[in-house]
């Protein structure tokens, strides 16, 4: 059975515990908050002896068909907990952990924790085994529509209320950064009045925790996310990050499109190709998904223009480079910002 994570508290409210689960994501924070629901509730239910796994490269697999074997009908209930850090158990694995499930005792319940897992996985036959008997909780990111209500719910639960100008401060603060979010509820809760607390209270609580990243940056501008993208530009712009290291990154990524453009004419296969040009799989998706809105033509323009900023960095011509970025900026994200008339004026 597959559960999303904000249906877990409900399920265990009218369901009570499954005897087995899974949870599989890359976001640190909700894997854990998801994994300490079921801890509270398994605690709850009389399930206080916990083991813990970590499965690694180096670990043995049949550690845990002795601790199945040495668990009788008489034994009190236990909590065994597997972490497995790779996401893959490999071949031994798999066949210990399907064997594992067709012997633990009723009395057992099992939680296991792994990264996201990929396509091939989720339909492999440990996976599938622990799906049936039990339930799977994949952890996605949350989006920046998500984060407000997330956040909200996050201070709700410690009794904390905030006006909604207090509510977009935080979010604008902590965006991207989920640990940091935890951290700054965390101080909120300490320090922060009893009180419903206002904007002002919020913007002297928190710190500036947002990840204002060159690579997520290039993300949002092949999402087309242009008004993000600005804003963290402006963060990157004004935490003194040298406009030479965004310049080369998004340069980089334009002649990455121009080639992808080239292979898609002379009708190659462009995957072959990101992966020579080392492209990221996960970033493989928003090449393909830029190169479907952006012509070639924009994209020599884009290159011109990156040109012309580089001059300006280096004093060869008169003009204002982190201007001139945004206008780039604007473009990748699909606003019209560049055309033959500007791009002239631009690099006189």
């Amino acid at each position: 059975m597959n559960l999303k994570a904000e249906q877990l508290n409900e399920h265990l409210s009218s369901q009570g515990l499954s005897e087995t689960y899974i949870i599989s994501g890359d976001e640190t924070v909700l894997v854990q908050d998801c994994a300490d629901t079921i801890r509270r509730q398994a605690a709850a239910n009389g399930y206080i002896e916990r083991k813990v796994f970590h499965v690694d490269s180096k670990f043995d697999w049949n550690t845990i068909l002795f601790e199945v074997d040495n668990i009788s009908l008489f034994s009190e209930k236990k909590f065994m907990e597997i972490r497995i850090i790779s996401g893959k158990p490999g071949e031994k694995g798999s066949k210990i952990i399907q064997e594992y499930l067709q012997k633990i005792p009723k009395k057992t319940l099992t939680l296991f924790i792994s990264p996201k897992l990929d396509r091939s996985t989720n339909k492999s036959k440990w996976f599938t085994a622990i799906t049936k008997a039990g339930i799977s909780i994949q952890i996605w990111p949350i989006t920046s529509i998500q984060l407000p209500n997330w956040l909200n719910n996050q201070l709700g639960r410690h009794g904390i209320e905030v006006s909604d100008e207090a509510l977009r401060i935080l979010t604008d603060k902590v965006e991207g950064n989920l640990l940091a979010a935890t951290q700054e509820i965390e101080k909120i809760k300490l320090l922060g009045p009893k009180e419903e607390i206002s904007a002002e209270a919020m913007s002297s609580l928190i710190i500036d925790n947002a990840k204002f990243n060159v690579f997520i940056l290039l993300d949002e501008m092949m999402e087309g996310n242009a008004k993000k993208a600005c804003r963290i530009l402006r963060g990157l712009r004004d935490e003194g990050t040298d406009i030479t290291i965004i310049l080369w990154a998004i340069t980089r990524d334009i002649r990455i499109l121009i080639k992808a453009r080239e292979a898609i004419s002379a009708k190659k296969n462009v995957d072959s190709l990101l992966q020579k040009l080392g492209v990221w799989d996960k970033r493989k998706p928003l090449i393909k998904k830029t190169i479907s809105r952006i012509s070639m033509r924009q994209l020599e323009q884009m290159l011109r223009l990156s040109g012309g900023i580089d001059r300006a960095i280096k004093g060869l011509r008169q003009g204002a480079p982190w201007d001139e970025l945004t206008t780039l900026v604007l473009a990748l994200c699909g606003v019209r910002s560049v055309n033959a008339k500007n791009l002239r004026i631009s690099l006189q």
